[in-house]
């Protein structure tokens, strides 16, 4: 197996932007950084949630997406240059993916200690991220979903640093699985997940 590794760190601040005639705040992009970058308990330094009633919070600290997704993005929107950080992920990530990380797993990267705590759910903001609303059905069927980890001990990180696996809890849901019952519950109900994660 391939070393697990960060491609790149991204972050961003919130903006106004507009939506249905009006405005949002959101805080859905993000943009890569060069250099360490501080880990601290709810964000990486320079970034930062929009609404922080419904968004981020410790167990929603960072939002990991794998690198490898891109190439599947690529095909379904060819139209769009997709740069990372595109689905408002703070770590973009090689080596890893929703089928091989548990809820609960530990992982190392720099300095920094995090546990997997949820796969993300989109909301609307994806859909203003990517000038779209369609793309949040898309990326809910895709089971692409990536995952947030909460900081378990801060630190720093750059992009390059290897993901080093501490503890890995194989008796606990995968991430993929986790997605699938999050998609279940959904079917039974006719709706779309629209939880507020970006």
């Amino acid at each position: 197996m391939a070393e697990a590794r960060v491609v790149s760190v991204n972050v961003g601040q919130p903006r106004e932007t507009g939506f249905h005639g009006g405005t949002v705040l959101t805080g859905i992009f993000k943009a890569p950084v060069a250099g360490p970058v501080r880990v601290h308990r709810l964000n990486l330094a320079g970034d930062r949630q929009a609404d922080l009633a419904v968004h981020g919070g410790a167990d929603k600290a960072v939002y990991c997406y794998p690198a490898e997704h891109y190439a599947y993005w690529a095909k379904e929107l060819p139209e769009m240059e997709l740069i990372w950080g595109m689905f408002g992920e703070n770590l973009t990530t090689k080596g890893l993916s929703e089928e091989s990380v548990h809820v609960g797993d530990r992982l190392r990267i720099g300095s920094a200690v995090f546990q997997v705590t949820q796969p993300r759910m989109p909301c609307y903001k994806l859909g203003i991220r990517f000038g779209r609303n369609d793309i949040i059905r898309t990326f809910w069927a895709s089971g692409r979903s990536g995952f947030y980890v909460s900081v378990v001990a801060e630190g720093e990180l750059s992009a390059g640093d290897r993901i080093e696996r501490l503890v890995t809890i194989t008796d606990r849901v995968s991430i993929a699985e986790a997605l699938r019952l999050a998609q279940n519950r959904s079917s039974d109900d006719g709706s779309t997940p629209s939880s507020p994660s970006t």
